[in-house]
């Protein structure tokens, strides 16, 4: 299995430029064709959608407004991404998210931004990696604030017997055959080794050079103990599987999801 196509989610926000650098230069690396997808709706005035606001509104300036920043958008994706070889960009005024989703058809992997406080003024442009994780049906790759590049060269795996880990091992064979050391790390509170031992010896029949950590704790929290792992193993790429549901239009994610989605300072590599 290879990344043949990858995406990026590109906002207004000062984030992305970086964002859509680690994109390109992973594309380059696996000769894979990037597409830049940006999608927002123009500011209408609260209350109001674009078939009920008034005409003193002026719909047409807020429109056009709206399509000058996505012509803005596709000259900081043009810019960010020279260094890949294969580039596309597909724009929309739509609903971000959904456009996303969609467009995702197009590629094996999704790579989209973990938004700050700074970036509360382009929120609605913005797609939440937990959103992305939960409908588009891709690996997602979330890249945190200050990372430029992603070499994937140490990768930590998290290990649990669910089916969201085991495809997020299957979505990142990628990164993992690339990668020169590769630690599987569960973490748990007996230390049996079974489970652990089976992960490291089918990724060596894919070339994969791993090794297994058992992690056992003592009241430590799961995702702490992976970041600590990670930090000490001076990882650049974590994969983990996601765990989250849907209650009333929102996402409830587990322990673990949500704590590396807020607070790996490596990118992470999620699939649900």
């Amino acid at each position: 299995m290879s990344y043949a196509s990858i995406i990026v989610a590109v906002d207004p926000g000062q984030r992305t430029a970086p964002r859509i650098g680690v994109a390109a230069h992973l594309a380059r690396r696996l000769d894979a064709r990037l597409i830049g997808v940006a999608a927002w709706q123009p500011d209408y005035p609260r209350g109001f959608g674009e078939t009920s606001v008034p005409t003193g509104y002026g719909i047409e300036d807020l429109r056009q407004k709206a399509f000058g920043e996505l012509r803005q958008a596709e000259e900081t994706f043009r810019l960010a991404a020279r260094p890949a070889e294969r580039i596309d960009w597909r724009s929309e005024l739509r609903e971000t998210l959904t456009f996303l989703a969609e467009q995702s058809r197009a590629a094996d992997l999704v790579v989209v931004g973990r938004q700050g406080k700074n970036d509360l003024p382009h929120l609605a442009a913005a797609v939440g990696p937990g959103d992305a994780l939960m409908v588009v049906g891709r690996p997602i790759l979330v890249v945190p604030h200050g990372v430029e590049r992603l070499l994937a060269t140490r990768v930590v795996v998290a290990w649990k017997n669910t089916p969201q880990s085991r495809r997020a091992i299957s979505d990142a064979m990628p990164f993992l055959t690339l990668a020169e050391q590769v630690q599987v790390v569960q973490v748990t509170v007996d230390g049996d080794r079974t489970e652990l031992d089976d992960v490291v010896a089918y990724l060596g029949l894919h070339g994969v050079k791993a090794v297994g950590v058992l992690m056992v704790t003592e009241g430590a929290g799961t995702a702490e103990a992976l970041l600590d792992a990670a930090e000490k193993f001076k990882a650049d790429l974590i994969v983990s599987g996601a765990f989250g549901y849907s209650r009333l239009r929102e996402w409830f994610f587990g322990g673990v999801t949500r704590n590396l989605l807020d607070h790996s300072p490596v990118c992470c590599l999620m699939s649900h």
